[in-house]
């Protein structure tokens, strides 16, 4: 029997994202935020969720842009710092080691060090409550050629990402392969 939990932000797991922004002074920032994903395939966009009190919510309005950079395990406390410190009185740049970089397609910057970058430009905001969601679209995806497989795709094992989970508030790693999605449910389809 299932045993009611409430309404809370419960969904297993959620990625560990490093929106980059550009504030009003041209300060480069990066932020931890970990409500957001993919929204639509056709065009290609991701969606993020921030409070109004942060620093990079007034940015993204302004620059009409945003990036995401993905984090590879080994970089789990310095992702982890850009979720409590405030771009507002830190370099956070600076402090955690990650080199920005300006983006050639948009008004943000990304970094340098981790494996997998999205930049993308603002096309809708939301107001939902406590967040505004942002849905930018994905105007290129920037991979290291050491995380590519031989099909030119990312490798999900070789980005090493982390998820974040919202119940206990801990970092896991991802985990191995337990089949091809559109292909294992197709036994079930043959039953009909």
């Amino acid at each position: 029997m299932k045993q009611s939990l409430g309404a809370k932000t419960l969904l297993f797991p959620t990625p560990v994202l490093l929106i980059g922004t550009y504030d009003q002074t041209g300060k480069a920032n990066l932020m931890n935020a970990a409500w957001g994903g993919v929204c639509c395939s056709q065009p290609p966009c991701v969606a993020v969720s921030l409070r109004q009190a942060t620093h990079s919510y007034a940015a993204i309005g302004a620059r009409q842009a945003f990036t995401v950079s993905i984090p590879s395990q080994d970089q789990m406390i310095a992702a982890d710092y850009l979720g409590i410190a405030s771009g507002r009185e830190e370099d956070k740049f600076a402090v955690s080691g990650f080199t920005a970089v300006g983006s050639a397609l948009v008004d943000a910057p990304y970094a340098a060090e981790c494996p997998l970058i999205l930049e993308c430009r603002l096309i809708h905001t939301l107001e939902i409550g406590l967040h505004t969601q942002f849905v930018g679209e994905i105007l290129d995806v920037k991979g290291d050629s050491s995380i590519l497989a031989d099909d030119g795709l990312p490798d999900i094992l070789k980005i090493r990402p982390m998820i974040f989970d919202t119940g206990h508030r801990g970092y896991y790693a991802v985990g191995s392969l337990l089949g091809q999605a559109f292909s294992v449910g197709k036994k079930l389809l043959r039953r009909r």
